[in-house]
């Protein structure tokens, strides 16, 4: 039986709420299983179903579970058909089961879509931090990244190791380029997607988002070790005040999860779970664990360093030529008074 799970978060949305509508699936049977969490002001959601990757049905029920108690989370009115531009950031991984399915599902919270670019590449391609890639002949192989382009809404596939540099080269723009899945070339089955929905429909939100990556763990691909192991060091990505700083990305517990700090710095979490006929079970919070208290108390350094510029890029994000257009007075662009040199 092929399985497919579904994340779902929403940067708004009231857990009980949610969890009833959810209930309710499950007393029918259109829903295998689910876990609803609070995830700073908003929901974190997973689902275990049959339906396949993109069914309606199990994007309906995303919506209306968010809709019960935060519709202004969504960018459109009515349910569209699919997730796409929502509002709702979404990731869809179908698999075979195996005897001991072990999964780490991520969120990243007032974060932007992009923000695992850097983890997933570390995770399957980077011996540095996965020793199974030299320690094991199936991970060995190499992996497929499908990467899509966010600015011209096509995609690539780039086959590891051969095409590293080239992929590093686009990857290494998360604002466009963003890493969707990677499939092992041993299998050919997808290991690992992450969320590619961004909230560009809605003023100021880009980097207000809570991406979303599910990554298979054990069994020829990487450990649960392995998986959480990029995080160890904290990474720079959008996020902060009004969503257009750069700041450091925390790992924290699940409790930790509501920026404060100048709104910030931008957080993720984690959590191990194991999945047997279609159940899920044991979740456990990796990041709630004093082996990252170190990574915690870098990124508040990061955090002072990248504060200190105030108004100044790095911290501030480059202003488009349209936003640079919008601002509003008195900084507001005034194009006559200048004059060409």
């Amino acid at each position: 039986m092929q399985l497919t799970l579904t994340a779902i978060s929403a940067i708004a949305g009231d857990s009980e709420s949610a969890r009833g509508r959810i209930e309710e699936a499950l007393a029918k049977g259109d829903i295998l299983d689910a876990q609803v969490r609070t995830l700073g002001e908003g929901l974190w959601m997973l689902f275990t179903h049959t339906q396949g990757e993109r069914s309606p049905s199990i994007h309906q029920l995303a919506w209306e579970a968010i809709e019960i108690g935060a519709p202004e989370a969504l960018a459109t009115k009515d349910f569209p058909g699919q997730l796409d531009g929502s509002g709702i950031s979404c990731c869809e991984l179908s698999i075979y089961e195996r005897p001991h399915e072990s999964l780490i599902a991520f969120a990243g919270v007032s974060t932007a879509t992009g923000s695992f670019n850097l983890p997933l590449y570390r995770i399957f391609a980077d011996p540095f931090n996965t020793s199974g890639l030299i320690l094991s002949e199936s991970l060995g192989k190499g992996s497929l990244f499908e990467v899509h382009d966010s600015l011209e809404q096509r995609k690539a596939i780039f086959t590891l190791p051969e095409e590293l540099y080239g992929m590093l080269a686009h990857i290494g723009s998360p604002g466009r380029f963003v890493v969707h899945r990677v499939i092992p070339r041993a299998t050919n089955n997808s290991a690992a997607v992450a969320s590619i929905d961004r909230l560009l429909e809605l003023p100021g939100m880009a980097g207000h988002q809570h991406p979303l990556a599910i990554v298979r763990c054990d069994g020829g691909l990487p450990t649960v070790g392995e998986a959480i192991e990029p995080f160890a060091v904290p990474s720079l990505v959008e996020g902060f005040a009004r969503a257009s700083h750069l700041g450091p990305w925390m790992p924290v517990a699940l409790t930790d999860a509501s920026p404060a700090r100048f709104d910030g710095p931008p957080r993720v979490v984690s959590l191990n779970i194991e999945v047997s006929l279609g159940k899920l079970h044991d979740s456990r919070d990796l990041f709630d664990d004093p082996s990252f208290d170190g990574a915690r108390e870098e990124a508040n350094r990061l955090a002072d360093i990248m504060r200190s510029h105030g108004p100044f890029e790095p911290h501030r994000l480059p202003f488009t030529d349209d936003e640079l257009d919008e601002l509003p007075p008195p900084t507001a662009h005034d194009s006559s008074r200048w004059v060409d040199t």
